[in-house]
């Protein structure tokens, strides 16, 4: 199931500059994980399914290197939110 309206608006005030600040790479990374998240017990019950993983790989990917840019930009930055999102083990 998706992640809903009052979801995406709760990551986007506690990781945002503003109420509507969606384009900073914080909240951009923090909703690919959300969604990550919400797709992942998906595939422990659909294993067959190649269409949405390839989707999820994507989101990964796109996650990856926005992690990447925040850690060449302003590393603590990327450290806070790694922290917060717990995405490193």
């Amino acid at each position: 199931m998706a992640i809903t309206k009052e979801q995406k608006a709760d990551i986007v005030t506690k990781f945002g500059k503003s109420g509507m600040d969606t384009g900073t790479p914080e909240v951009q990374i923090a909703l690919l994980t959300a969604r990550i998240n919400d797709l992942t017990p998906h595939f422990e019950k659909f294993k067959k399914d190649h269409h949405s993983r390839v989707g999820l790989l994507k989101m990964v990917g796109k996650r990856r290197r926005l992690l990447d840019y925040l850690q060449e930009k302003n590393v603590e930055r990327y450290r806070k939110i790694i922290a917060e999102l717990q995405i490193r083990k």
